[in-house]
């Protein structure tokens, strides 16, 4: 039995423009995904999933998912988690040479699934590593970032950056941009979370700035925009290298340009009601900055402040299912004991 876990992550800047060749910079956080692999003697593949749908679930299923029997849970909720599951399933099977390889796995996360915290990422990461692993091929982190990114791009049909799957893998913050992925040093920041209990969809949001982006030149301009910020925010964290603590200074700075980033989203279409009034409510209460974390739609926002303010507005903010402080998780994917 082998157990690894891959922690989610927040975008601190970039996403959606990360699809287009710009820059991006999500930064891992101390919410994680927990798989734990058991080889077995036949093909089959037994997934028990207690924290990804409202009742959880266990699926067995031999050769891939479209054999497996109906569950007692939403569809659509099987689909997703399942898909992750089974590419993470094949690309450890590919990678240990193992084609008929079976498995026992249980899934457990505390990240919420849809939101924008790179839940999926998380899963595939830790669920590639605890499968190779369990049987004897473990694999170097680069490698293991470019498994989990295919695997992503294939259930996402081919709108998924390396963004997450990078950023799980590694811990601490990166930076992206196209193939090119690097840890940087960024210190640790103070976020909040803000969460709405829903969940957009990625593929029908990153296809509408797609569209967008075709339609109309100005579009196109906002996605250069977001780039841009994004290099302006790099510049930022790296003159910051050297303090322990991020300085008032910098958290205004770093504030403004997630100000900044969010607009830009909006104007692109992928920013919700909900998310909105969770960043107000935020920057209200006196945050650096706030904005939403993601493909946008529903999930998350996120916000800089050191203090309680932002965490205590978020939790009474209408449409805020739940709000927590999230430290950056220095460490990436690792084996945890059994």
């Amino acid at each position: 039995m082998t157990v690894c876990e891959a922690p989610g992550k927040v975008y601190l800047f970039g996403e959606h423009a990360v699809v287009y060749g710009e820059p991006a910079v999500p930064a891992a956080i101390e919410r994680r995904a927990t798989v734990t692999a058991e080889p077995r003697s036949d093909d089959h593949v037994r997934v028990e999933a207690e924290d990804l749908s409202l009742n959880g679930f266990t699926v067995e299923y031999a050769g891939g998912t479209g054999d497996r029997p109906d569950v007692d849970v939403p569809a659509p909720l099987v689909e997703a988690a399942m898909g992750y599951v089974d590419a993470a399933v094949r690309q450890a099977r590919d990678a240990a040479d193992a084609p008929d390889a079976g498995f026992d796995i249980t899934v457990e996360s505390d990240i919420p699934l849809g939101a924008g915290l790179g839940s999926s990422a998380a899963v595939v990461v830790a669920g590639i590593d605890a499968a190779t692993r369990a049987l004897g091929e473990p694999l170097d982190r680069r490698e293991l970032a470019d498994r989990a990114y295919h695997a992503e791009y294939e259930v996402q049909d081919g709108q998924a950056s390396r963004a997450d799957t990078f950023c799980s893998t590694m811990g601490g913050a990166v930076r992206i941009e196209g193939d090119d992925c690097e840890p940087i040093e960024a210190p640790n920041l103070p976020f909040v979370v803000g969460f709405d209990g829903g969940a957009g969809d990625t593929g029908e949001l990153v296809a509408g700035v797609g569209e967008l982006r075709e339609e109309y030149g100005f579009a196109a301009d906002t996605v250069e925009s977001i780039g841009d910020v994004v290099r302006t925010g790099e510049k930022l964290l790296a003159d910051a290298v050297s303090e322990a603590d991020p300085s008032p200074e910098l958290l205004a700075e770093l504030g403004e340009l997630m100000d900044f980033n969010h607009g830009l989203l909006s104007a692109l279409g992928v920013s919700a009601r909900s998310l909105d009034a969770m960043v107000w409510a935020a920057r209200d209460a006196g945050a650096h900055g706030a904005k939403l974390t993601g493909a946008g739609g529903g999930g998350c926002i996120v916000a800089l402040d050191a203090s309680d303010a932002s965490e205590t507005a978020l939790s009474f903010t209408h449409g805020c299912e739940e709000a927590f402080r999230a430290e950056l998780a220095t460490e990436g994917v690792r084996v945890v004991e059994p």
